[in-house]
């Protein structure tokens, strides 16, 4: 293994468990049984620096944690956990991939967010009746005052607080040699 790679290994690590301290942290309750917690913005922030597969990795390890120490929904929690987290940030990582400019992090962030709203409100009436016992009526007429509000909310902040903490921790990441120097400086955010 190079240093390159033990670098992203080591870097990819600490990410995950940044993400892990946040949702064990940082929950904060929105609307209903739902709560915030604010990984998806480190797990976004990993595939800006790295590309769409490292959030993928970083939610499933994430998610997998979450479920065996502070969750209370089991596998179906870890799957919901699992689509939200990539839905957003694997899509906002594969558009800047594309466009490596600011505009490319802003398309993609803004992506991601629609991208994930949609994709829960199909879980949610997917899955929500199965690990919650309400019947799917019940569901239905939760999808727009509850569940639409919260997404919107919570993809909302992951892509700000995205926004707004990306280039400082490029730039401690950088400092500490953990990711190369970006050469083209202009071409990124």
């Amino acid at each position: 293994m190079n240093i390159s790679k033990t670098k992203k290994l080591v870097t990819t690590g600490m990410l995950c468990a940044l993400a892990y301290v946040a949702v064990a942290v940082g929950r904060i309750p929105l609307v209903l049984f739902l709560k915030y917690d604010p990984k998806d913005v480190i797990i976004a922030i990993s595939g800006l620096i790295f590309g769409p597969l490292t959030p993928l990795s970083i939610a499933l390890i994430v998610s997998l944690a979450e479920m065996f120490t502070i969750s209370e929904n089991g596998v179906l929690g870890f799957l919901m956990n699992v689509i939200s987290s990539c839905s957003f940030a694997c899509t906002a990582a594969y558009i800047y991939k594309k466009k490596r400019k600011l505009s490319g992090a802003i398309l993609g962030l803004f992506c991601g967010w629609g991208c994930m709203v949609s994709v829960m409100l199909l879980w949610n009436y997917l899955i929500t009746p199965i690990y919650m016992g309400y019947p799917r009526e019940e569901v239905i007429k939760l999808l727009i005052p509850a569940f639409l509000p919260f997404n919107l909310i919570k993809g909302g902040l992951n892509a700000a607080f995205t926004m707004i903490l990306y280039k400082p921790v490029v730039t401690v990441l950088r400092c500490s040699h953990l990711i190369e120097a970006n050469p083209n400086k202009a071409k990124s955010i």
